[in-house]
């Protein structure tokens, strides 16, 4: 078995770095003792956490103007989960993959997850791809897939979403992703109502292809590839669909799916509250749907979010999330990116667990905004690393 990196050549690096790590942990202990924080508490949380990565994160992006190749780039899916497995390696938490189908359709899938087992790497939530056109020339998704006016093109797209469904059975998933680029580019291209009622049907079709343990996530967008009108385009759309298919249907957030400067923090917190928040695509944006390393443009942001997915935990109000990378990296390596933004979502999170939430209802019950503002700040600018990096199965040492 091909592996990147040594394992000793890894040991031996966080062995050199292990004394300023016991002096900055030993530092950030006893500053959170002054807040009644258990810094070794938080660590057993955080070592619990894991976020997958998605296999088409480690090649290079581009855009509809160019893609720039980079170097020992990823050929088919066994070359995607051996640089997937690389990441995990060096930071712990990305123990598992988000596939795509049919980009990584392969002859045998029994196969595929032996050799995905000798890595340690497992398969998270499977995605299904109806915005290109089908590889058999048999039907056309430019003007649709599950909401296409041709029952042709809708009944191959959702065989693409249950043939997806059969592959992860395989591989050992308990989930689909399903994302759909449907809508129209001019006013009067489409019917909003016929749209959403085809779209609903379809999906009871895959929806009942479904096993028991199976989760899907219905994902939205406002806009692109179509510009005028987006059939799922927000959360409230996603919401009456999953409601109406039944329990298993989830709703998924992706960061970069909102229209500018919306609050993706209380989309998060009325998803919980109805019961229907079942999966996060990690990324950043400064426009749109710009797929940009998670944390880079806005990490406060990303603590308010998890700052709600935390409080709802700590009711019992929510369990098995699916957490995904949804990036492209068309100017940076993307392992090295992908490690980064990993990086920035486990100390999102390891900051939010700093949080009292109880003292928090208790200031905003007494309105007293002011308090709790300045104590999540602090909390935010609080440097968490030496925590994280503490974690038994945390081997990456960054500073």
């Amino acid at each position: 078995m091909f592996k990147a990196i040594n394992k000793e050549l890894i040991d031996q690096h966080n062995q050199s770095q292990k004394s300023n790590l016991d002096f900055d942990f030993e530092y950030l202990e006893q500053k959170l003792k002054k807040f009644n924080i258990d810094i070794h508490a938080i660590k057993e949380q955080i070592k619990k956490f894991q976020v997958a990565v998605p296999t088409w994160g480690v090649g290079t992006g581009g855009t509809r103007f160019a893609r720039f190749p980079g170097i020992g780039e990823p050929q088919n899916i066994f070359d995607k989960i051996e640089d997937c497995a690389v990441i995990n390696d060096l930071i712990g938490f990305t123990q598992k993959v988000s596939p795509h189908f049919p980009w990584d359709n392969v002859e045998d899938f029994k196969e595929l997850k032996e050799f995905a087992d000798s890595y340690g790497i497992g398969f998270d939530v499977v995605n299904s791809n109806t915005f290109q056109d089908p590889a058999d020339g048999l039907a056309s998704f430019k003007y649709g897939s599950l909401t296409n006016s041709s029952q042709e093109a809708r009944d191959k797209a959702i065989e693409v979403n249950t043939q997806s469904i059969d592959n992860g059975k395989i591989l050992g998933s308990k989930g689909l992703t399903v994302w759909i680029g449907d809508g129209g580019n001019f006013p009067g291209q489409m019917s909003f109502s016929k749209s959403l009622e085809r779209y609903i049907d379809s999906m009871k079709k895959i929806y009942a292809h479904l096993p028991k343990d199976w989760t899907v996530l219905l994902e939205h967008k406002p806009y692109e590839p179509a510009f005028y009108s987006t059939v799922i385009s927000d959360w409230g759309t996603s919401y009456i669909c999953a409601k109406e298919l039944g329990d298993q249907a989830m709703c998924l957030v992706d960061l970069g799916h909102h229209l500018p400067n919306t609050n993706i923090e209380m989309v998060v917190s009325r998803l919980i509250d109805v019961n229907k928040l079942g999966g996060f695509h990690f990324n950043d944006s400064k426009f749109g749907d710009d797929d940009l390393d998670a944390g880079s443009i806005n990490p406060y942001e990303l603590f308010l979010i998890f700052n709600e997915l935390t409080a709802a935990s700590q009711k019992n109000k929510l369990s098995n999330i699916a957490y995904m990378i949804d990036q492209s990296h068309n100017v940076t390596d993307p392992i090295e990116s992908l490690m980064l933004s990993a990086n920035e979502i486990v100390n999102s999170y390891a900051k939010s667990l700093l949080v009292n939430y109880a003292q928090l209802e208790e200031a905003q019950d007494q309105h007293d905004p002011f308090s709790m503002q300045k104590l999540k700040i602090f909390l935010f600018c609080t440097d968490v690393a030496p925590g994280v990096l503490m974690a038994p199965f945390l081997k990456w040492p960054c500073h």
